[in-house]
């Protein structure tokens, strides 16, 4: 059973690594103002919502961006609204395992902003938002994997956007909001656990994908170095 949980009588499975691309893909929707963008918000699919929040991660990056999601940075650079911006970016999808629920949160914090500043309901932002959508394309490599250690292995040099397809966007298929990684550890006993304790402390949002790598490789070389892993 690929990448499955196997019963107590079962060996574990073999890990089959996959690469992925996230496609953007133009929605048609462009808004000038923030009572606008509440409304494109009402209006557009959750794989909107998913991008703006977590598309970013896979974007080239030519320095530190001031915050992680497109909406933040929009109130930021486009609408001059430091505050509404701050606000927007203390948003982490990761405590939301239903996109409708953040939808929810940003159109409040939205609200909010509009109740406090008349003047946000028809000042034009500098720039459109423009709201786009995803489309994961998943690859199947030549990668396979049977224990930790061959995992650990082959880590330091998997693709970010694989990291990215096994460890962020594995939440919407993995159940209670897990990844790909910590599903299959559940077949290798206490050693397994505790890899698991360690991913779950791990924050893939508010980091680089090449710092997310590193920080997963840590996690594993740690406990394979203690003596625990067979």
């Amino acid at each position: 059973m690929e990448n499955g949980v196997g019963t107590a009588q079962d060996p574990p499975s073999e890990f089959a690594v996959k690469d992925c691309a996230l496609l953007a893909i133009a929605t048609g929707r462009r808004v000038y103002t923030l009572s606008e963008l509440r409304g494109g918000l009402e209006g557009v699919g959750e794989a909107s919502i998913y991008y703006h929040f977590w598309g970013s991660l896979l974007q080239p990056r030519f320095g530190e961006r001031e915050y992680n999601n497109d909406f933040a940075g929009w109130a930021l650079h486009s609408l001059h609204d430091a505050r509404l911006a701050e606000r927007m970016a203390m948003l982490d999808p990761r405590e939301y395992p239903d996109l409708s629920e953040l939808r929810f949160d940003l159109l409040e914090i939205i609200d909010e902003r509009l109740d406090e500043a008349d003047y946000l309901h028809w000042m034009p932002a500098a720039q459109p938002f423009q709201f786009m959508r995803s489309q994961i394309v998943v690859f199947s490599t030549d990668k396979r994997v049977s224990t930790p250690a061959e995992l650990l292995a082959i880590l330091p040099t998997l693709p970010v956007s694989s990291l990215f397809y096994h460890f962020i966007d594995a939440r919407r298929r993995v159940p209670e909001a897990g990844d790909d990684f910590s599903a299959w550890l559940s077949d290798f006993g206490d050693m397994g656990q505790r890899l698991r304790d360690g991913l779950a402390r791990v924050d893939p949002y508010f980091a680089t994908l090449g710092t997310l790598r590193d920080q997963v490789v840590t996690i594993f070389a740690a406990e394979l170095e203690d003596g625990h892993a067979a």
